[in-house]
């Protein structure tokens, strides 16, 4: 949905309809945002499945994955809108704005905190998460080779 709404967006511009434009300028971020989350998902589920393998039971995997997965993206555009509806639309009011013919958020500080601040707080769990991982396989190579030595002996 992401490609599909970035793909048709420019597009749909052309056509100088304000509400049009904030919905897909709040489509796109909304879809961004879920594209993030559902990637911080897998994180998870990778630490999950190579890290906490046995007794992991979690009752509703999926249901919570995607209350997760499209529930905070859909938490974070609320709150956009809530606050100012006209921090979504075209940069078409001003001549200097490099997004003339693209909706999309108007506002630097809106992006910054809703878009570049939540992917790097995302990258960064990511990261520990990966870390993490490897760690674990590295210890598990360790203990494995220490016992195939005491084996060999």
């Amino acid at each position: 949905m992401l490609n599909m709404v970035f793909l048709t967006d420019s597009w749909l511009t052309s056509f100088n309809h304000p509400g049009l434009c904030i919905t897909m300028a709040m489509l796109l971020h909304y879809f961004l945002l879920a594209a993030f989350t559902w990637m911080f998902l897998e994180s998870v589920h990778f630490y999950l499945a190579l890290v906490k393998v046995f007794n992991v039971y979690v009752p509703k995997y999926i249901l919570k994955c995607c209350i997760v997965g499209w529930g905070i993206p859909a938490i974070v555009i609320t709150l956009v809108l809530i606050i100012n509806k006209d921090f979504y639309g075209n940069g078409s009011l001003s001549e200097s704005h490099p997004y003339r013919n693209f909706c999309w958020i108007q506002d630097n500080t809106v992006f910054y905190i809703s878009v570049v601040a939540y992917f790097f707080l995302i990258f960064l769990m990511n990261t520990a998460m990966f870390i993490t991982v490897l760690l674990q396989i590295h210890s598990v190579k360790t203990r494995t080779q220490k016992t195939s030595r005491f084996w060999k002996q």
